[in-house]
């Protein structure tokens, strides 16, 4: 089986990448860039300083500031009018995965029409949408670097994930800078996102040479150096090098699959409005322990990458490490479960066969190594609630 390798035209990472978007826009003959964001962001001095040298290089940019942390299809709606009613030739998402989502989102339905719903799994698009420049201002959704675009349907509260070429940014201008100052419980969720990514990267039936090679990379980083950005916010070294694994991660995941962990994380995220870091967070030592007997040697390489376990360690030794690892994260990291969160506990357990039911139906569980039954995955909910 061949892989299909897909990443960003144009990367430029590094401190002050964020500095070169009038550049890179001039370079693809770009000059109305419609830039999505969200209302925290808007108000932030580098924001508006990226709005002045955009119109100092002689740009007309607009502004689209009403994403919210989830995108919804309604918001997606509303960006594609404006960017209709400003005749944009392109779109610049500034923020986290969210804005990020919502401006591959405005640019696939702007180019095609449609809704949203017409373009969820398991429905793949590959022709190209209008282009985007994503600005990451998190490090841990990756959607910078990804062909994905998760956005909830606010008539049927799915959500859902859309695929396809059209939804891979055409440059990623990826700059730790913005990222300096990040609150704590932002790091963690976030920084445990990505680590997901490039664990579920990994293991998936979807991983291939080139994937794998992303995935440890990112592994690596991501957990030699989260507990530092958790802790000191303005640490460069740490905040550099888990920009560097999210964005790895999220090349790895876009070019193999993510797994049980996204398929099931999604229906949290939907019902309960638990933010998708988060709730991915609360998942991962559990539905890691479920699989691991179906993918142990990979598993333990996640393991050795992350020096959890030492190169020449058996199988055994290294997933056991790996699960114990990743719930000592969660703790110092201070994850809650569902039940430290809030969520009532009735609610929980009558949500779960729903929840079950969408997470098979979203497509990631098939990638994962041990494929859940609907009753399988019903009972992993259970183990996580607390």
């Amino acid at each position: 089986m061949t892989a299909s390798i897909a990443l960003p035209r144009v990367m430029r990472v590094g401190a002050g990448a964020s500095a070169e978007l009038a550049e890179v826009l001039k370079s693809f003959d770009l000059s109305r860039p419609l830039v999505v964001t969200d209302p925290f962001v808007a108000e932030q001095p580098f924001f508006h300083g990226i709005l002045r040298e955009l119109r100092d290089s002689g740009l007309s940019p607009g502004v689209f500031s009403e994403t919210v942390p989830d995108p919804t299809t309604e918001v997606v709606e509303h960006g594609v009018r404006v960017l209709r009613e400003g005749d944009f030739d392109c779109l610049v998402g500034v923020g986290g995965g969210s804005p990020i989502d919502t401006a591959k989102a405005i640019a696939l339905v702007g180019a095609h029409g449609g809704r949203m719903r017409d373009y969820k799994a398991p429905v793949v698009t590959d022709t190209p949408a209008l282009p985007v420049v994503a600005v990451p201002t998190t490090a841990g959704s990756g959607s910078e670097s990804t062909r994905y675009s998760i956005i909830i349907d606010t008539e049927t509260d799915e959500k859902m994930l859309c695929a396809g070429a059209a939804l891979l940014p055409r440059a990623a201008l990826v700059d730790f800078e913005l990222t300096l100052g990040m609150p704590p419980r932002l790091t963690a969720d976030t920084g445990i996102d990505a680590l997901t990514h490039a664990i579920e990267a990994y293991v998936s039936r979807r991983a291939n040479p080139i994937s794998d090679g992303l995935a440890r990379e990112a592994m690596r980083l991501l957990f030699a150096h989260l507990r530092s950005a958790y802790a000191d916010p303005d640490d460069r070294v740490a905040r550099e090098a888990v920009m560097a694994g999210a964005t790895q991660a999220g090349l790895a995941f876009s070019n193999s699959s993510v797994a049980l962990v996204h398929g099931m994380s999604r229906p949290i995220g939907a019902r309960f409005k638990v933010a998708h870091g988060l709730s991915n967070a609360m998942l991962l030592p559990a539905v890691t322990e479920f699989s691991v007997p179906s993918a142990p040697e990979r598993y333990a390489d996640c393991a050795r990458a992350m020096g959890m376990a030492a190169h020449d360690s058996g199988v055994g030794e290294a997933t056991r490490a790996l699960v114990w690892e990743l719930r000592l994260l969660n703790e110092e990291l201070d994850v809650p479960t569902p039940y430290g969160y809030g969520i009532d506990a009735d609610e929980w357990w009558e949500a779960a066969p729903t929840m079950a039911e969408q997470a098979l139906a979203s497509g990631s569980p098939g990638n994962n190594p041990r494929v859940p039954t609907a009753e399988e995955i019903v009972r992993l909910y259970q183990v996580v609630y607390g």
